[in-house]
């Protein structure tokens, strides 16, 4: 059973057993490694951001997306069945990782040094590049990063915590014209409100957007910023003392990506075959 829930029925406790509890996890969490006490206690918890189609709750609360349908998948190989999604913002999901609010991020992830610094990636499950959403017909001509920078006027919206925001610094976007906001929905209100001129994410995330919001439209997606690639490989995150859950998950991640089984899970998320990652996770955290 699936559930997305941000308290679940296992978080309802007194005050005096919640005492108990967590000294009994302390002392629990000192013999037991992180892919033991999952399966001693049949559910793990993931992190995701709701930025379809990578990682999402559909209105009716189910746990969706490429990211937790291909963690379900896997983990479905590991023994364990049961899975709770906690919900919160991009720039909150290493945070809340390390903080032990879920044991897996699984939101599309890129993988980057920068991330690599401070948690632990699988290897990538896709790779894909960029694109913005625009309102209808470009009124602009807004295209990459680099139309910005030639349009001073212009303001681009990017996510916080995201990729998007450095790869528009290193284009040479001045802080000026970045609107930062917190999640996908904010980014579609505020093109369609005219507080930004366009907004950046992958080519896969703005093409969902554009296909549910009145007003706007997607810019031919591209490959490179200021001459760098710009492709990303997204992956699942764990935190750097969990060894074992991380290698454990890899081993059945690298068997499972590309199978039929694979292809015929994301292909309703617009994923397939000609997503399928190329590079590492070492080549990804070496920056290669």
């Amino acid at each position: 059973m699936t559930k997305f829930a941000m308290l679940s029925r296992r978080g309802l406790m007194t005050t005096g057993a919640a005492c108990v509890m967590t000294a009994l996890t302390v002392t629990t969490a000192m013999a037991e490694s992180a892919l033991e006490r999952i399966k001693a206690q049949g559910y793990i918890r993931i992190g995701f951001a709701n930025e379809a189609p990578f990682g999402y709750a559909t209105p009716d609360g189910k746990l969706t997306g490429e990211a937790p349908e291909v963690a379900k998948a896997v983990l479905a190989k590991m023994g364990i069945t049961e899975v709770d999604g906690v919900l919160t913002e991009f720039g909150s999901l290493i945070p809340g990782l390390k903080a032990g609010r879920f044991d897996i991020i699984a939101a599309g992830m890129f993988i980057n040094p920068k991330r690599c610094e401070e948690i632990a990636f699988s290897d990538p499950s896709y790779g894909i590049g960029q694109a913005f959403l625009v309102p209808a017909g470009n009124p602009k001509g807004l295209t990459d990063y680099s139309s910005i920078v030639a349009n001073p006027d212009a303001k681009l919206a990017v996510m916080s915590g995201a990729v998007e925001a450095d790869y528009a610094k290193s284009a040479g976007v001045p802080e000026g014209q970045l609107v930062i906001l917190p999640d996908q929905s904010s980014l579609l209100a505020a093109v369609q409100a005219g507080r930004a001129d366009a907004a950046a994410l992958t080519a896969l995330s703005i093409a969902d957007m554009a296909s549910k919001g009145e007003g706007v439209e997607s810019a031919k997606p591209f490959g490179e910023v200021a001459g760098v690639s710009v492709k990303g490989h997204g992956g699942f995150g764990f935190r750097k003392e969990d060894t074992d859950l991380q290698e454990a998950f890899n081993t059945e991640l690298k068997a499972f990506l590309g199978t039929p089984e694979h292809i015929a899970l994301v292909e309703p998320f617009g994923f397939g075959a000609d997503y399928l990652p190329n590079k590492t996770m070492e080549q990804l955290c070496a920056g290669e």
